[in-house]
């Protein structure tokens, strides 16, 4: 995006074009954490401690570790994983907090990112079949104009 704005492909089918507005403003509202989905933890944040996190977050098992006694538990290893805008979300959140104690509204809030990237994953797979139900990359895109040659 910095040297380029994102291509967004066109369709000329209706029932497509609804569906994936559809899910846009799904994926959309997850990413500004307002889709009422997040308020739905699939995490649990565990252990004894003072919630510092004095170095790089761990993951292990399922787990987030923040400093030896402290994790979020139920971090699936894809959510873990997943990258935004080449930063991987879960671990760069928590590294720009290195260094401080989270307090009861940043345990809150990332357990709100897990669920946002969780679903994020869902509709991700969701999009891609309705597309495929529709044609596949690039036929459920092209419209009467773009099969006409020069």
């Amino acid at each position: 995006m910095k040297i380029d704005f994102p291509r967004l492909p066109l369709t000329g089918n209706l029932e497509l074009f609804r569906a994936l507005a559809q899910l846009g403003g799904e994926l959309t509202a997850l990413h500004l954490l307002e889709s009422p989905k997040v308020n739905n933890f699939i995490t649990r944040y565990l252990g004894q401690g003072d919630n510092g996190i004095p170095k790089k977050p761990t993951y292990k098992d399922g787990a987030v570790w923040i400093n030896p006694t402290q994790r979020f538990e139920g971090v699936q290893e894809s959510v873990w994983n997943f990258h935004i805008g080449g930063y991987q979300v879960c671990e760069k959140w928590l590294k720009d907090r290195k260094g401080r104690r989270l307090n009861e509204e940043d345990i809150a809030h990332y357990q709100k990112i897990v669920v946002a990237l969780h679903e994020t994953i869902r509709l991700m797979a969701e999009i891609d079949e309705t597309i495929d139900k529709h044609g596949g990359w690039p036929g459920a895109f092209q419209t009467a104009d773009s099969s006409k040659t020069s």
